[in-house]
C-alpha cells in the first residue's frame, strides 16, 4: 500500500509528510483491502475564509473508493480530523463487507423441511379410499 502526499498552494515539508503518513498509516492498518491512498493538502489564500487549511484523501480499495475532506485552522488539525473521518468510513466499509459475506444463504435453505410420518400417510390413504 502506498500513501502519496501532494500539496496545492503549499510546500509539503518533511514534517508534514511524516505526520500524514503516521496518522493515515494507523488507519490503513485496520483494513487489508486498501491498495493506495492519495492525500492532497491545500491552503486557501483568501483572508476572509474560515478553515483555510484543507486536507483531502482518496482511498482506493478492492471494493471501491472512499473520499474524505476536512478543513481546519491549522494543517495538523485538518489532518487529525481527516484521519478520524477516514477511520469511521473504513470501519463502516469493513463491517458492511463482513456482514454481506456472512448472509449469502438462500431463504429457502432456512426453511425447515417437514417430515411426513407413517401415521399421516395412512390417514391420507384412508381418506382417499
Amino acid at each position: 500500500m502506498h500513501i502519496h502526499v501532494n500539496g496545492r498552494n503549499i510546500e509539503i515539508t518533511d514534517a508534514i509528510k511524516a505526520y500524514v503518513k503516521e496518522k493515515i498509516g494507523k488507519v490503513a492498518t485496520r483494513y487489508d483491502q486498501i491498495q493506495a491512498i492519495d492525500v492532497v493538502l491545500s491552503v486557501i489564500k483568501n483572508p476572509a475564509a474560515e478553515g483555510k487549511h484543507i486536507a483531502e484523501v482518496l482511498c482506493k480499495t478492492s471494493s471501491g473508493t472512499i473520499r474524505c475532506e476536512e478543513a481546519g485552522e491549522s494543517m495538523y488539525a485538518s489532518i487529525d480530523l481527516l484521519a478520524d473521518k477516514l477511520a469511521r468510513q473504513i470501519t463502516k466499509l469493513k463491517d458492511k463487507s463482513i456482514s454481506s459475506s456472512s448472509f449469502k444463504e438462500s431463504i429457502r435453505t432456512d426453511m425447515k423441511e417437514e417430515s411426513v410420518t407413517d401415521e399421516e400417510v395412512e390417514e391420507v390413504k384412508a381418506i382417499e379410499d
